[in-house]
């Protein structure tokens, strides 16, 4: 018998984890009626982390009306795990880019300020550890909406205060915690990141994920700037160095943010997803794993899903197949990732919305006609 480990990640825009499980089953069950199937939807630290871990671990889900990137109120869930003590925060539910219309994106203005809402929500109710996941935001904010959310204030050099914005950051002078939440600097804070990009410079937050947020040359200078000053402030008050911390430039600056200002712990997503899934467990006897995400190209090597379990896959000599939406990396390459094979679902010349629209369809034929290659095998 045939033992599939299904561990995708969510194609963003289209299907979540466990809905592409869904339809991968399906698809295998229809060419090899008793293969053995499990199921782990996987997440990076972005969107689909909380359904990812309730998979795994289970937990109860908590909705709360937050402050969103711009300002607008929106429905956000967190996790707190049945510890009753592990709140597992997606800042992409609060903060994240599918809350703005792709025509009003505006980095200079989002704000993280409804992600430190939900942290506070969580120590409400008795959390001593978080788990916050940073992938998907609309931020580049550096935190520092987070920060006003947990009491502190952000001050120009006349002693106004700042509303915590990206743009806001260019007058950054100083950071005033004496107001600030006590409880946070006494909880256990584990972020996920699913980059590894500094702070700043050419490979940091603003050049490399402003545009993706809305911001044009000159916006994506003035980001730049913004947390370049932020850096300089927190590297007097506090003596820490944002600049330095890898992975800082996650989420717009958030990550470096959490790590040295609040103490938290950066980790790659996916590896620590991995761990809550138990999924070297599966792998040990498995036959194949098949994952995916919306797109394969070069940001895939920096801390994404499939890199993780690529690695992790190799050690056990299991093959893996990496299904996407589209893919800009050469077969060269997969070898990099530990992956076997890469394969688009998209069967023909179509608009990215004909393929959002058809995923489950096409998603289904690429899986069954895999299915039928490995069945090939098996006979011989």
């Amino acid at each position: 018998m045939m033992k599939f480990v299904l561990a995708p990640d969510s194609f963003k825009g289209s299907l979540s984890a466990t809905r592409l499980i869904s339809h991968m089953k399906q698809a295998i069950l229809r060419v090899i009626p008793e293969a053995d199937i499990v199921e782990i939807p996987i997440a990076d630290g972005g969107e689909g982390l909380l359904d990812s871990l309730m998979a795994s671990l289970g937990g109860t889900q908590y909705e709360r009306i937050v402050t969103g990137p711009l300002g607008d109120p929106v429905l956000a869930r967190y996790v707190i795990l049945d510890d009753r003590v592990t709140g597992i925060i997606e800042m992409a539910q609060s903060s994240g880019l599918p809350l703005i219309p792709a025509d009003k994106r505006d980095p200079l203005a989002a704000t993280s300020f409804g992600t430190g809402e939900l942290i506070v929500d969580a120590m409400d109710r008795g959390c001593r550890k978080l788990v916050i996941g940073l992938g998907g935001s609309a931020t580049n904010d550096g935190g520092a909406g987070m920060l006003k959310a947990l009491n502190m204030k952000l001050l120009d050099s006349q002693g106004n205060e700042l509303t915590g914005s990206g743009e806001s950051l260019l007058k950054l002078a100083a950071i005033d915690a004496t107001m600030m939440d006590p409880r946070i600097l006494k909880m256990d804070i584990t972020v996920l990141c699913d980059v590894n990009n500094p702070l700043c410079g050419p490979d940091g937050a603003s050049a490399v994920f402003g545009p993706q947020k809305g911001a044009g040359p000159e916006e994506v200078r003035l980001l730049e700037r913004g947390l370049n000053r932020l850096a300089d402030v927190a590297l007097k008050q506090f003596g820490v160095s944002l600049r330095e911390i890898e992975g800082g430039g996650a989420a717009g600056g958030m990550a470096a943010t959490l790590a040295a200002i609040l103490g938290g712990k950066l980790r790659p997503g996916i590896e620590w997803i991995m761990e809550a899934s138990s999924l070297e467990e599966h792998l040990k006897d498995a036959d194949i794993l098949l994952t995916g995400e919306g797109r394969l190209d070069s940001q895939t090597f920096a801390g994404k899903a499939v890199s993780g379990l690529g690695r992790l896959s190799r050690s056990y000599g299991v093959p893996v197949i990496a299904l996407c939406g589209s893919m800009n990396i050469a077969p060269s390459d997969l070898d990099d990732l530990g992956v076997t094979a890469a394969l688009s679902i998209v069967n023909g010349p179509c608009t990215l919305e004909e393929a959002i629209a058809q995923t489950p369809q096409l998603l289904e034929r690429q899986v069954e006609n895999l299915c039928r290659i490995l069945t090939i095998r098996s006979r011989a």
